[in-house]
């Protein structure tokens, strides 16, 4: 088994009820659910627009490969009306991003693990703090805390309700 965490977001349609159905596919084709962090609302990072995101950071155990995880996550999202535009920032019903898959490092053409911007954004840090804060980035050897008080990244981040 390995921990998976995952950061769950979106800015269109009914955003806390399509996190929940997100979550809910998830325990069906991901593995053990374990935890979820608060949720929190953020500004669009890299585009602007109207609606605000809401953003969480969800935990499993999985015995899936990486790769099969990411195929099963990219057909929940298309599932949850997710369509993938040309630019790589842009509105959307769902996102489901691999943050980290236990301590590994993957990198190939369909997948970077961890993460290649969890450092640069507060919306991914914030939910990361509140679960793991000492847990090590495999790559840059800081904590998730110690990542978050050194984040540039000025956008608002908001717990929701």
């Amino acid at each position: 088994m390995t921990r998976v965490y995952f950061l769950l977001g979106g800015n269109i349609g009914n955003r806390e009820g399509l996190l929940a159905e997100a979550i809910e596919k998830m325990k069906i084709e991901v593995g053990a659910f374990i935890q979820t962090s608060s949720l929190y609302e953020t500004e669009p990072w890299g585009f602007t627009h109207e609606q605000n995101f809401l953003n969480q950071v969800v935990v499993f155990d999985s015995e899936l490969p990486a790769i099969d995880i990411l195929d099963k996550t990219q057909a929940i999202e298309k599932e949850l009306g997710r369509v993938r535009k040309k630019t790589q920032y842009c509105e959307r019903t769902i996102d489901i991003d691999i943050l980290f898959y236990g301590d590994s490092i993957i990198e190939n053409e369909r997948l970077s693990v961890p993460h290649p911007r969890i450092q640069e954004r507060s919306f991914a840090l914030y939910p990361l703090e509140e679960l793991i804060p000492e847990f090590i980035h495999p790559i840059l050897k800081k904590t998730i805390k110690q990542l978050k008080d050194k984040c540039a990244d000025e956008l608002e981040v908001n717990r929701f309700n």
